[in-house]
């Protein structure tokens, strides 16, 4: 698995050129459902599930695990695959390109080992029971693909 640091004229040049493939985590954690609220674009401001890019050699699962330690401090266990999703932003968190656009895969998890602590992208982490404002659209549509997710408004 490669986890160089991709420099950032040839991130550029992928973000302005091809699709991301992620992972999107929906957290259930203390009775509802752990999103954070962004400080960054895409969904700048927005509440949404914590996510990120799958690294070159690394598969989807050992990326939902990786992310969910790194981003959360949590240890998880999926509990449902959501399958993958498109999702097309007209804003990007990278100098030049005006766009983003992801393959998503989502992913229903359980956490297991529970000490949330915040990253450089979140200046928030809660938990809801049903749809906060302002909720991104991506994350509703997550929650209705889900079998899993039970009592969101």
């Amino acid at each position: 698995m490669s986890d160089e640091w991709i420099q950032a004229d040839d991130w550029r040049t992928i973000v302005a050129n091809v699709p991301i493939v992620s992972v999107d985590l929906l957290v259930k954690y203390e009775g509802g459902l752990l999103l954070g609220r962004r400080m960054n674009e895409p969904a700048k401001g927005y509440w949404f599930v914590p996510g990120g890019r799958v690294l070159k050699g690394e598969t989807r699962r050992e990326a939902v695990d990786r992310i969910a330690q790194d981003e959360l401090g949590l240890e998880v266990e999926i509990v449902e695959s959501l399958g993958a999703f498109e999702h097309i932003y007209d804003t990007s968190d990278v100098d030049g390109v005006d766009s983003k656009h992801y393959l998503a895969n989502g992913y229903v998890v359980d956490a297991i080992a529970c000490d949330v602590s915040a990253d450089d992208q979140h200046d928030a982490f809660q938990t809801f029971q049903s749809a906060p404002e302002p909720c991104h659209e991506y994350v509703e549509a997550y929650v209705n693909a889900s079998s899993a997710i039970n009592g969101w408004d």
